[in-house]
């Protein structure tokens, strides 16, 4: 089974920021009715890994380093 860890972004009230919402590197909104990313998040379909940070790169990588691990099960 191939697992997927997708990344969505969020507003500080937990709603989901679409992908429209587009943002400076810090976070800050470029769409006029965005009231500005608060944090990204990942989700993998094993059920055992999410991952929560301001930083979505940061949530980025650690999305990738998740999935791969299910590639190559022996891997820390």
């Amino acid at each position: 089974m191939t697992h997927r860890a997708p990344l969505t972004n969020h507003h500080t009230d937990g709603t989901p920021c679409p992908p429209e919402h587009k943002h400076t590197a810090s976070g800050k909104p470029l769409h006029p009715d965005c009231p500005g990313r608060a944090y990204s998040q990942a989700v993998c379909t094993c059920g055992t890994w999410t991952f929560k940070d301001r930083g979505k790169g940061y949530v980025n990588e650690s999305r990738k380093r998740h999935v791969a691990s299910h590639a190559n099960p022996a891997a820390p």
